[in-house]
């Protein structure tokens, strides 16, 4: 393929990737705006967001073997229009559950996609170093686009209503789909490859009700018994799962790639290494507006360094990773993430440029060690199962996505619920259940007695903000003593049988 042709390839499926990483976060900025006009419940607001990742995370893998069978292109052009068609009816719903609704429509879309992004890449570029410098472009754009979400939708939400952020969505879809059907050479896929709809719909229960459980848990009136049935659902089904798997002669899910290091250790740190970066800009971005009482815009324009330090971090691994290797660079990384998010927690009465520092931090430890960690899953897996591979690699930022929210959302919640005091003489179960609630109330109350409820809002959020960057950074150096753990054993295995070859 001409040298143009493949960078230009590369262009129309980061196009679409940005689109589909954007609206993991783009919310976030919208949340206020879009739980005052649908009138949405804490729990609500929560699911709206989620919804997308949960669905996308239990779909990808089946989507990959589809990709794999039909082939890529074919599930990238139907994703697209699928993508288009949800973003146009998401822009207008009428309720929380019309839009959640059209959130998951999303969710199947960006499924369709986002392993053929990958599987493009791997198929189109044959050269080593090239595949290496656009995987990083890939990475960039993925972590650079999540990071951007909230600015994207600040800058929207400061000229239009909270419906724009999905309507910007289609005329890059309609262009992204002309290219595609003119540029991306179209293949036959593997008609041999078997797909396992029973397998499909037990990891998407087994994910779904497993998060659903834990943001039961957390929620502010957990109900027990709910969280039981749903949590003891999603192990029968993921356990059911993994037992289908090991039974069948070419299975969904190949866990022999488990057993190489790099493939392991790429999955989990791109799984950690999302929840961290999404639930602290989950938290900052609601801090920011209703604590600061910041508009979108600015609140977008404030976590600006983290996303720019994102992109710049991809292409910097491409280059610096195979120069003063892989597990060196990735140590350091990680340790940045972690130091950053520490700095985070305790920085929330410091001055704006540690913040700012701080957040550029996170972004350039976060987006280097994910770039590494696609590189790392997409060098090991064999080329017949690269759609099997792209399909996990994206698993794991979906996951990693869900579970940020899901977990460090939860928690967010939790602690403010346990941390608010309301102020004497006022019924505090309004303003209890979320800081959205407190500062609505505020607002309807005398000048005296609502600022007096907006101060005590403002410092159990300010409690429930530390306790998501702590939980995030302690994340991270768990994640880093994991990997490397798995590395040193995986070299001492290998050192131990070079010795017996050697002795024979």
């Amino acid at each position: 393929m001409l040298f143009a042709g493949r960078w230009l390839i590369l262009a129309i499926v980061s196009s679409a990737l940005l689109l589909i990483v954007v609206d993991m976060t783009v919310l976030y900025t919208a949340l206020p705006a879009l739980t005052r006009d649908l009138q949405a419940s804490a729990g609500e607001k929560l699911w709206i967001i989620n919804a997308y990742q949960l669905v996308a995370a239990g779909l990808l893998l089946p989507m990959g073997i589809l990709g794999d069978r039909y082939s890529h292109r074919r599930l990238f052009v139907l994703g697209l229009l699928v993508f288009g068609c949800g973003s146009l009816l998401a822009a207008f719903a009428s309720s929380p559950g019309w839009l959640i609704g059209w959130r998951i429509a999303l969710a199947v879309g960006a499924a369709m996609m986002m392993p053929a992004t990958l599987a493009l890449i791997r198929t189109t570029f044959s050269d080593p170093q090239e595949r290496t410098l656009a995987i990083g472009i890939w990475a960039a754009v993925s972590g650079g686009g999540m990071a951007a979400g909230p600015l994207i939708g600040g800058i929207i939400l400061e000229y239009f209503w909270w419906g724009a952020v999905f309507l910007v969505n289609v005329p890059v879809v309609a262009l992204a789909l002309i290219l595609t059907l003119k540029y991306v050479p179209p293949s036959a896929g593997d008609r041999n490859r078997p797909f396992d709809l029973l397998a499909s719909g037990q990891i998407l229960v087994g994910l779904i009700a497993l998060i659903f459980a834990i943001k039961e848990i957390c929620s502010p009136r957990p109900q027990p018994a709910l969280a039981l049935i749903t949590g003891v659902t999603g192990v029968l089904a993921l356990t059911l799962f993994v037992r289908r798997q090991r039974q069948q002669v070419q299975p969904m899910l190949d866990f022999s790639l488990f057993r190489h290091a790099r493939f392991s250790n790429g999955f989990l740190i791109a799984l950690i290494a999302t929840a961290a970066l999404v639930g602290i800009e989950l938290v900052t971005t609601q801090r920011l507006q209703l604590v600061l009482g910041l508009s979108p815009l600015q609140a977008g324009l404030y976590i600006i360094p983290l996303p720019l330090a994102a992109l710049v971090a991809g292409p910097l691994a491409g280059v610096l990773a195979p120069r003063f290797g892989y597990q060196r660079t990735l140590y350091i990384a990680l340790g940045v993430a972690a130091l950053a998010a520490l700095g985070i927690a305790f920085s929330l009465a410091m001055p704006v440029w540690l913040q700012l520092m701080l957040l550029a931090l996170l972004g350039l430890g976060d987006g280097y060690a994910m770039t590494v960690a696609s590189t790392d899953m997409m060098f090991t897996a064999p080329a017949e199962k690269a759609g099997m591979a792209a399909s996990l690699e994206e698993v794991s930022y979906e996951l990693g996505a869900a579970s940020g929210i899901a977990l460090l959302g939860s928690l967010m919640t939790a602690v403010y619920v346990l941390a608010f005091a309301a102020p004497a003489g006022m019924p505090p179960l309004a303003a209890a259940e979320s800081i959205d609630a407190a500062m609505q109330l505020a607002g309807q109350l005398p000048a005296a007695e609502g600022r007096a409820l907006q101060q005590a809002a403002a410092l159990a959020f300010d409690q429930a903000a530390q306790a998501v960057a702590l939980t995030a950074a302690l994340l991270m150096v768990v994640t880093l003593w994991l990997v490397w753990r798995r590395y040193r054993r995986d070299q001492g295995h290998a050192a131990a049988a070079q010795r017996q070859r050697t002795v024979c």
